[in-house]
C-alpha cells in the first residue's frame, strides 16, 4: 500500500449529523467522492445518477460520499439538517452525507487536499464547482477526478472497473 493510500483511511470526517466517521470503514470499497450544493443546476441530473449508480452497484462495494460545500456561487446555504432534509426528502439518497466542507483554499478539508494532490485537475488543482466527482480505488488511491458537468452515470465504466480489481 502506497503511503498517501494511508492518509485517506485514517481520516475522521464528521457526517451532517455531527457524528465523527472513521473513513477506515470503507477500505477495501471504491468510493466516488463528491462536493455537492442544493442550489445548483447541476443538482438534480447529478443527484438522480448519482441515487441510479449508488442503487446499481452499492452491494459490490461502491460508496458514494457526498461532501456539501458552499463555496460556489453560494448554492448550498442551508443548515446541515436543511441539507440532509433536501436530499433525503427530494432526492431519496441512500448515501452518506457528511458536514458542510470547504474543498479549496487554506480550509479546504484534509480529504479534499488529499484527492486535489492524488489527482490534478487540467485547470490546476482547485475545484472549479459543484459535483466535482473524484474516484477513488479500493487502495485509497485517487484513480479519476471529472468535471463538475460530468454526468455520474458517463463515468459507470470506470467504477466498473475498479469494482473487479
Amino acid at each position: 500500500v502506497k503511503k498517501s493510500a494511508v492518509i485517506l483511511f485514517i481520516l475522521y470526517m464528521q457526517d451532517a449529523n455531527g457524528n465523527n466517521v472513521d473513513l477506515s470503514i470503507y477500505k477495501g470499497k471504491v468510493l466516488l467522492i463528491v462536493n455537492v450544493a442544493s442550489k445548483c443546476g447541476l443538482t438534480n441530473s447529478n443527484y438522480s445518477e448519482l441515487n441510479q449508480l449508488y442503487a446499481k452497484y452499492k452491494d459490490q462495494g461502491l460508496e458514494i460520499l457526498a461532501f456539501p460545500c458552499n463555496q460556489f456561487g453560494d448554492e448550498e446555504p442551508g443548515s446541515n439538517e436543511q441539507i440532509l432534509e433536501f436530499v433525503c426528502t427530494r432526492f431519496k439518497s441512500e448515501f452518506p452525507v457528511f458536514d458542510k466542507i470547504e474543498v479549496n483554499g487554506e480550509n479546504a478539508a484534509p480529504i479534499y487536499k488529499f484527492l486535489k494532490s492524488g489527482k490534478r485537475g487540467i485547470f490546476g488543482d482547485d475545484v472549479q464547482w459543484n459535483f466535482a466527482k473524484f474516484l477513488v480505488g479500493k487502495d485509497g488511491q485517487p484513480v479519476g477526478r471529472y468535471y463538475p458537468t460530468t454526468s455520474p452515470l458517463t463515468i459507470e465504466r470506470d467504477v466498473q472497473k475498479k469494482l473487479v480489481e
